[in-house]
């Protein structure tokens, strides 16, 4: 039996998948188990920020292992309490709280909110807006605050207490604020089509959170960690949020999700009213801290800048390309004739690894690219466009 029928006979079929069995993977360039090279732009999902098996990072994460690569949360661990320290440092926050994915940090996120109103104006005030064309996970909750209806079936009744405003109308957002202690966005909306949000539209929203004691919360799974070019892509908007999520790239291909917050909300959840087994888990917090370490390197956010903006030059060329978006390496592609998933399943047939969103190609690099695999892969990618 190939592990293919051993793995459609033994694993639920809830995703697509290419007919590819990986098996290794070094740098940018992952290996099948038939040894066929795949150059990798999507990272596992944005997750392998710093490509497949970096040296440092891969030491530090089985140096952990050797140590201790679990113990509950009931006790102390210095290597989550130095990552804490490194990650709030970084981005400026009082508190963070360590989950394992991105919809457990937004459930976390959505927990805060509610009980951050509820201890000031007591109950009923509980409403959280997110916008239309949002993802913010897969559990029912997160499933709830997804702005998107195809994701609205099946699983009902859903978590009440979502309103959906639509993004860069700022007249919409300020008709739904009745009952509401938080607004959640994304801004960049990756599932959404990797779709910028306007600079003044989220200034505003900003402003009358802050007049109305609404609470921000930045939904950074996937633009977060250098992604966009700056650590945080709330840096290209000049805001900082009242709460703000990471997950995916954060520590490097090991699960693991972290809800920040700020002063104003961060002790806001104590002890009993939530919790993760695993978060926190110390090989996550092992690989975290190399990651931090070298996105946080002189010239190495800029050098994401630098080659983002080189994807999108080297794409606008192309003749089937119609438009490009997104910030840093995050980059959506709009084609003029062909359907992105047909591109993508032709690229694996070719030797690379890409992503879609709706109806775009999506580009998710490890942000350590070289010029070198750029060219290579584009040269890749150009030529499936051209046949």
């Amino acid at each position: 039996m190939s592990t293919i029928e051993k793995f459609d006979d033994n694993v639920m079929h809830t995703y697509g998948r290419f007919g590819v069995v990986l098996d290794k993977g070094e740098k940018r360039t992952c290996i099948d188990e038939n040894g066929k090279s795949y150059i990798d732009f999507g990272s596992g999902i944005g997750c392998n920020s710093l490509g497949f098996c970096d040296e440092e990072w891969a030491d530090a994460v089985c140096s952990q292992v050797r140590s201790i690569q679990h113990t509950s949360n009931y006790y102390y661990t210095k290597v989550q309490a130095d990552f804490a320290e490194k990650l709030c440092r970084v981005t400026g926050y009082s508190k963070v709280f360590f989950g394992n994915s991105g919809a457990e940090a937004n459930e976390c996120a959505v927990k805060l909110a509610r009980k951050y109103s509820f201890d000031k104006y007591g109950k009923g005030r509980h409403n959280i807006i997110t916008l239309v064309n949002s993802f913010h996970g897969r559990t029912l909750c997160t499933l709830s605050a997804t702005g998107q209806d195809s994701f609205h079936n099946y699983f009902f009744p859903f978590v009440e207490g979502f309103i959906n405003a639509k993004a860069n109308d700022i007249d919409d957002l300020k008709s739904k604020l009745d009952n509401v202690c938080a607004v959640m966005l994304e801004f960049v909306q990756g599932e959404g089509g990797v779709i910028a949000l306007d600079k003044e539209y989220v200034k505003q929203v900003a402003e009358i959170c802050r007049e109305k004691d609404i609470l921000l919360i930045a939904d950074e799974v996937q633009t977060g960690v250098g992604r966009t070019g700056k650590f945080l892509a709330s840096e290209h908007y000049s805001v900082k949020p009242d709460v703000t999520t990471l997950a995916k790239g954060l520590a490097g291909g090991v699960p693991v999700g972290a809800c920040l917050a700020a002063e104003k909300c961060s002790e806001v959840l104590t002890k009993g009213t939530h919790g993760s087994t695993f978060g926190g888990n110390p090989m996550a917090c092992a690989g975290g801290e190399v990651v931090i370490d070298k996105v946080t390197a002189d010239g190495f956010l800029e050098d994401v800048t630098a080659k983002g903006q080189y994807f999108k030059e080297k794409l606008e060329k192309m003749n089937e390309v119609e438009s490009v978006s997104g910030l840093g390496m995050m980059i959506g592609i709009t084609l003029k004739n062909k359907k992105a998933a047909d591109v993508a399943a032709k690229a694996i047939d070719e030797g690379l690894m890409l992503l879609t969103a709706k109806e775009k190609v999506r580009l998710l690099p490890p942000l350590n690219i070289t010029y070198d695999e750029i060219d290579k892969g584009l040269e890749i990618f150009e030529k499936i466009l051209n046949s």
